[in-house]
């Protein structure tokens, strides 16, 4: 009996060594791969797709935003250069001669998952000889991000940009604020004539009233003319009396691009001129004032009529009468606003004197008519 429970102990322990090794087998099976093994990430910045440009003059400024995630979809550690890349050819596809470099801004931490983004900005001035060379041609840009290595994914999406060249901005320009409008003078100046190109002036205006109240209040294009050289002139109009206005003066450069339409390219700005249309100027002046009596068989009166006043901040008339050698009266009360009148506080044997003025809805009068007389019989 003991010599049984010996053989049996040996066997037992020999069983569980075996369960243990079998156990130990297969978790090592389960957390073994699978696959082949992944190969160490290159670290490519992702090449970005939202390139912008916008012209003003001779400088081109170009915005994008800085790639936050590599080409194998994992979030990038540090960045390095980004070329700024221009060609002449419509197609590029890789940045074969940077023009400038530009380093990485600084990493903001945002408390989320997502990497914050960084818009990067560059401003490249277009050499003269480019523009000598296709006037009415594009040139193209893009943007080759790097990682801390050197090395990139590729460049971003290209941008083509007129390179036609941009009027000077006027030195002299005044501003002269009149009845009529804002009366504005500059001397122009002239490009050598381009197959395909014509240059205007583009008056801008902005309101400095709204401006304190709207910070989103834009300018307004207040009008263009042809360019041409000598003493330039143009008349504002279309703005509101009691603001203050701020005026500047472009040159615009317009390239035919048939069938398609134009291409616009702006000029640089003049020194802005500040108007503050407060309005002291009075409407014009009636003119041809008649003067007629009526009254047989009724109670007599006396009726005036004059050409109207087409002022567009017209608003009424004041009528004036006198008696030989007296001073003129205002027979009215309210504005008159039509262009005529009926005097109807006259008396038989009197003779009477009219004059009439215009004004303005601020209150602005003229000076009075000519007079016209009439004698109640």
């Amino acid at each position: 009996m003991v010599r049984n429970a010996l053989l049996v102990f040996p066997f037992r322990m020999r069983f569980a060594k075996f369960i243990s090794l079998t156990a130990a087998c297969l978790l090592l099976a389960s957390c073994a791969q699978t696959g082949p093994p992944l190969p160490p990430s290159l670290e490519l910045p992702m090449a970005p797709t939202d390139l912008h440009a916008a012209r003003k003059g001779n400088k081109v400024t170009l915005k994008w935003t800085e790639p936050t995630r590599t080409t194998d979809r994992q979030s990038i550690r540090s960045l390095g250069l980004t070329l700024i890349c221009r060609a002449p050819e419509p197609e590029m596809s890789e940045c074969k001669e940077s023009v400038a470099s530009v380093t990485p801004l600084p990493r903001l931490e945002m408390p989320s998952t997502s990497p914050a983004t960084n818009s990067q900005t560059f401003a490249d001035t277009l050499p003269p000889e480019l523009q000598q060379q296709n006037p009415t041609g594009d040139v193209t840009y893009a943007v080759d991000v790097k990682n801390r290595d050197g090395r990139s994914a590729g460049i971003s999406n290209r941008i083509r940009v007129p390179v036609v060249p941009t009027l000077p901005p006027p030195s002299d320009l005044a501003a002269q604020l009149t009845g009529d409008g804002v009366v504005f003078t500059w001397t122009g100046v002239s490009e050598p004539a381009i197959a395909g190109v014509q240059h205007r002036y583009r008056i801008y205006r902005h309101s400095e009233s709204d401006g304190k109240d709207k910070k989103e209040a834009k300018d307004a294009i207040a009008g263009e003319i042809p360019a041409d050289t000598g003493t330039l002139h143009f008349v504002d109009s279309s703005f509101e009396w009691e603001k203050t206005y701020s005026y500047r003066v472009t040159g615009v450069s317009i390239v035919a691009r048939p069938p398609t339409g134009e291409v616009q390219v702006e000029g640089d700005d003049s020194a802005a001129v500040r108007v503050v249309a407060h309005d002291v100027f009075p409407p014009a002046v009636p003119g041809g004032l008649q003067a007629v009596y009526s009254g047989e068989g009724q109670n007599p009166f006396i009726d005036l009529i004059w050409a109207p006043v087409t002022n567009a901040d017209l608003g009424g008339y004041n009528i004036y009468r006198k008696e030989g050698d007296s001073a003129p009266v205002k027979v009215n009360t309210d504005l008159v606003k039509s262009p005529s009148y009926r005097d109807s506080d006259v008396q038989t044997g009197r003779t009477y004197v009219y004059s009439v003025s215009a004004v303005d809805v601020r209150g602005n009068e003229s000076t009075r008519s000519d007079e016209a007389s009439e004698t109640v019989p």
